[in-house]
């Protein structure tokens, strides 16, 4: 019960979509081999009895996935159903438990998509549920303090992990078996969470939720220019509704081939991401691929395989005269996620979408 004289607890609704963090294994020893995705919302809620101190919680189960099976319909409907929850006046944050497989591009989805302020934190683990020292139950703990936080609003998509505060945009996974799993490697992350104490230091600078313009429509994947959304930095001409694209992934390497492109040319994929080498530079076969698929009107993003850093436009590769884009610094996966909004936005010319690139 509340006293008269403190606040209520914030509520936080809590979606799980399976993963590790919600795995079960034969042995308490064993971390691998395990079955993804195998407790619900309500098994990882009873085991972390802390959390009732913290916030009122409403879990529900979206799905029970190994994150590498992660789809862009499931993308959409996650963002749809935490665009409704947080529209409602009953719920002042939420929290998406995840596969780590996956997770940075769905955060960065949903970075770009949901329409709120209120705080939206991804979680997951490293070790199933039922190994010794997992640290799932304490990550949801952080996950649900940090969403409760007020320090949290308006900072976009969040993922608590390891004590560490991160933006959707800047988080990867680098490591296949640590508990300390993920990093903003160009960045670092925005705070730190520990004991109940949330604490920032930095900001997300690029453009997020509520001030990007792409929104989901509808039941399917669609993606719809907000015609109240500034245009001057996307070069928005129009509204526009359509399916999200198919656009594929290739990367360069020592007797790297135009075949994967070819192949997504001849699939009918509207947008294909490089991931180079170094600053992103082509292996001359590939570039070559890449060229004539841009020829053909197919957008071709250049980003690197590296893992850190950024791409400069025109410095590993001559941008302007083949009609790619750079990446920035968003890998090659996440570049995936913002070509397929923005060219379902009806976004195509190479200038436009620079432009893109250079704001989110």
């Amino acid at each position: 019960m509340t006293s008269p004289n403190s606040s209520p607890l914030p509520r936080i609704a809590l979606i799980g979509t399976g993963g590790t963090i919600a795995g079960a294994a034969a042995s308490a020893t064993q971390t691998t081999g395990y079955q993804a995705g195998a407790l619900t919302v309500s098994q990882l809620l009873e085991a972390v009895p802390a959390l009732g101190a913290i916030a009122r919680i409403d879990g529900e189960q979206l799905a029970s996935i190994d994150s590498k099976d992660m789809s862009v319909e499931l993308w959409v409907e996650l963002s749809q159903r935490l665009d409704t929850l947080l529209a409602s006046d009953a719920v002042d944050g939420a929290v998406v438990t995840h596969g780590t497989d996956t997770l940075e591009e769905t955060a960065y989805f949903l970075h770009l998509t949901l329409k709120s302020t209120k705080p939206v934190v991804l979680t997951a683990a490293m070790r199933p549920a039922s190994a010794l020292s997992a640290d799932g139950p304490m990550n949801l703990l952080n996950a649900v303090t940090v969403a409760a936080a007020p320090a949290s609003h308006g900072r976009g998509v969040l993922v608590a992990f390891a004590n560490r505060i991160h933006s959707a945009r800047d988080i990867s996974k680098t490591s296949t078996f640590s508990v300390d799993a993920f990093e903003s490697p160009e960045t670092g992350p925005l705070g730190w969470v520990q004991d109940g104490r949330v604490e920032y230091v930095r900001r997300a600078e690029r453009r997020h939720t509520i001030a990007t313009p792409f929104r989901l429509a509808g039941g399917r994947a669609d993606a719809q220019l907000d015609a109240g959304a500034p245009a001057e930095d996307v070069g928005v001409l129009h509204d526009a509704v359509s399916p999200l694209p198919t656009v594929g992934v290739v990367h360069s390497y020592g007797g790297a081939s135009r075949i994967a492109v070819d192949a997504f040319v001849a699939a009918g994929a509207t947008g294909i991401v490089a991931g180079g080498t170094g600053g992103g530079s082509l292996h001359h076969d590939l570039q070559q691929g890449l060229a004539d698929a841009a020829a053909r009107g197919i957008a071709v993003v250049r980003a690197s395989r590296v893992g850190a850093g950024h791409i400069l436009r025109n410095a590993s590769a001559p941008d302007d005269k083949l009609g790619f884009v750079s990446a920035g610094s968003l890998s090659p996966f996440k570049a995936r996620v913002l070509l397929m909004l923005a060219l379902a936005a009806g976004l195509r010319e190479a200038d436009v979408l620079q432009g893109v690139f250079d704001t989110f």
